[in-house]
């Protein structure tokens, strides 16, 4: 009777194993696109900054590839705000991804069950 137990644990703790492994993957993976999302913001904010102080004729200049496109200010302005909101939006959407340590949780919580309820037997 022991070996067949000793088989249902060595199966649970391998696919928790391989589970725990896959979503340590997940949450370092959303870190670093968080972290990235985060210089995107704040590179949009301190060139928005810089340029609401200039004056409003002054030429401003988009970098596309490798050309320079002749933009308005007020254009430049909106596609920095534009940027600012969709990574803002993108890292709120990253950190509710907390199901993936929630998993791992469930997962040790039932092994635990079972090494609990085949101690009482």
């Amino acid at each position: 009777m022991a070996a067949p137990i000793d088989l249902e644990l060595k199966k649970a703790f391998s696919e928790l194993q391989v589970k725990m492994i896959d979503t340590q993957q997940k949450v370092k993976l959303a870190d670093l696109q968080i972290d990235q999302l985060t210089r995107v913001q704040k590179h949009a904010k301190l060139t928005h900054t810089e340029i609401t102080t200039l004056p409003d004729n002054t030429r401003l200049y988009e970098g596309v590839g490798r050309m320079f496109i002749l933009q308005s200010k007020e254009e430049i302005n909106n596609q920095l705000m534009d940027k600012q909101k969709t990574a803002d939006e993108k890292i709120k959407e990253l950190e509710k991804k907390v199901y993936l340590e929630r998993s791992v949780k469930e997962a040790e919580d039932n092994i635990r069950e079972m090494l609990l309820s085949r101690r009482a037997q």
